[in-house]
């Protein structure tokens, strides 16, 4: 009787916290809608304009965008970084980034596994965590290198690695290890004071783009071998 009671409890919490998630990421979605801000994450200038009109607390609204791109708001991460970049110079901006997103990517990938499949169904779409949880249940190595490129969505991904087995040591590690290369070549790269969008910067990002593309398609065909190579060298290790 007491288990039953003990069960009943926890299920009602559980439930009152993810109708809570669900009210907060909804009401957050409609005020930014109506107020107009919704339209301005698809430009890298208009993030810019929006952050810098913020003034003193230009820095921390920053920070809470990179926070809500990778857990309730689909807002371009690689806009938001360079918009960072530009504001606040590729070093200050890409601290800024990495605390935000890192903290973002821990507080998705607790929602994931301690919420659950409805939850992350909800938040990124049926066939989107399908299509993931797929591929990390059996690719988690392959989950580092997604960390590092600017295509791929973050968000999604540290919903759905809550769901797989993959452990909270594995994740924050990979995070560590591999959202600080990925944020400061985007901000060093993307101010464009390293590489200009014009003369001879076009070919450098051509190539840059064509070495991404390749980097991407030899992971997902070759994903098997990579990870038996990987788990060799670290059994060898052992």
């Amino acid at each position: 009787m007491e288990q039953r009671e003990s069960k009943k409890k926890k299920v009602l919490r559980i439930t009152l916290v993810v109708v809570i998630s669900l009210a907060l990421i909804l009401g957050t979605f409609l005020g930014l809608y109506y107020s107009g801000l919704w339209q301005q994450f698809n430009s890298v200038e208009k993030m810019r304009e929006l952050i810098q009109h913020t003034g003193f607390w230009g820095r921390l609204v920053f920070f809470c965008l990179q926070f809500l791109q990778v857990t309730f708001i689909p807002i371009p991460s690689t806009i938001l970084t360079i918009a960072g970049a530009i504001l606040f110079g590729p070093l200050q901006g890409s601290l800024i980034s990495l605390a935000g997103i890192l903290l973002g990517s821990a507080v998705a990938f607790l929602l994931g596994q301690t919420f659950g499949k409805r939850l992350v169904v909800f938040m990124v779409g049926e066939e989107s965590c399908k299509k993931w949880t797929k591929y990390l249940s059996r690719a988690k190595f392959g989950f580092a290198i997604m960390m590092l490129l600017p295509m791929f969505p973050d968000d999604i991904l540290c919903l759905v690695a809550g769901l797989t087995d993959m452990s909270w040591n594995f994740f924050m590690i990979t995070n560590i290890i591999a959202r600080p290369i990925g944020i400061f070549m985007t901000s060093y790269l993307g101010s464009g004071d390293f590489i200009p969008y014009s003369g001879w910067g076009l070919a450098v990002w051509g190539a840059i783009l064509v070495v991404s593309f390749a980097a991407v398609f030899v992971t997902t065909k070759y994903q098997k071998q990579i990870e038996g190579f990987i788990y060799k060298k670290f059994k060898k290790r052992d």
